[in-house]
């Protein structure tokens, strides 16, 4: 019989400023510098977009490499270019995943058409660490709406686990993850139960951006964010009232980090290489 994975700590999130945006940040944060291979989570949200006024979250080109960005997005759209000519407008409830690896200039926000008609808007990006061997694989992006995302819901409806990547009772997530990364969004009705099971050697953290919920016991409520120990194998989650997650769990690469802006390589001199390349223009330009 399988025992129930331990809490490590349940942490709030603390507020930021990228820029003009606030943003609840939750990792890192005083006394949890990562969750491996997990190193940043950026909440954006929820908005509201004014009919015709300034983008509410609006990030301009900028550079990556040695990681992978992903965003989720929970309300509104988000529009991505880069520099290997990808070019997607992702709706609410869809995902971009984006292996930064070599280096690739990106820009997004949201799109025209939806700062001119108004709305809600939130989304969370997420920063997952690359090992060495993988850190200058070729550049990749992978985009996909609500409908490309499979889901299971339970009988009475009260849970809906869209699975992004990794697999949950016979279900696979779209994503070709390259270091076998499991990434769940939960959507859990009052009354809702669900149940997640992951080996003992696998990382594991629960965002919730909103909602009461009880997660083995303990009380968790909105921006709080969840860090478990690596003994048992269960998770359990009882929604209080209507609440919305982000699950994730990854093999932990155990290496030294080193990150500058956008750049997490684990040396200081890699990451004075990533800046030498993007200023001489080898991470490409968007067109």
């Amino acid at each position: 019989m399988m025992k129930n994975r331990k809490i490590n700590k349940i942490i709030s999130s603390k507020e930021v400023m990228m820029g003009p945006i606030k943003l609840h940040q939750p990792l890192p944060i005083a006394g949890l510098e990562q969750v491996d291979p997990f190193i940043l989570i950026h909440h954006g949200g929820p908005l509201t977009q004014e009919p015709g006024k300034k983008s509410v979250m609006e990030v301009g080109a900028h550079p990556h490499r040695g990681f992978e960005p992903v965003s989720f997005i929970f309300k509104g759209a988000i529009e991505h270019k880069d520099s290997r000519g990808n070019h997607s407008i992702i709706n609410s409830g869809g995902v971009q995943w984006m292996t930064a690896g070599l280096g690739i200039m990106h820009s997004e926000g949201p799109p025209k058409e939806f700062i001119d008609a108004g709305g809600e808007f939130e989304m969370i990006q997420l920063w997952i660490n690359l090992p060495r061997k993988l850190k200058m694989v070729q550049p990749n992006y992978q985009g996909f709406q609500k409908e490309d995302i499979p889901a299971f819901t339970d009988q009475d409806g009260k849970v809906r686990l869209n699975v992004v990547s990794g697999e949950y009772k016979g279900i696979n997530g779209p994503i070709e993850s390259l270091t076998n990364i499991t990434a769940y969004t939960i959507e859990l009705k009052a009354g809702g139960k669900v149940s997640i099971d992951i080996p003992q050697d696998r990382n594991a953290l629960l965002y919730q951006l909103d909602g009461d919920t009880v997660v083995q016991n303990e009380k968790v409520g909105d921006k709080q964010l969840i860090y478990f120990s690596n003994e048992g194998e269960t998770i359990e989650i009882e929604a209080k009232n209507d609440s919305l997650i982000l699950f994730l769990a990854g093999d932990p690469i155990n290496e030294p980090v080193v990150s500058w802006g956008p750049y997490v390589m684990n040396s200081q001199t890699e990451i004075m290489e990533a800046m030498r390349d993007y200023q001489m223009g080898k991470m490409g330009m968007i067109v």
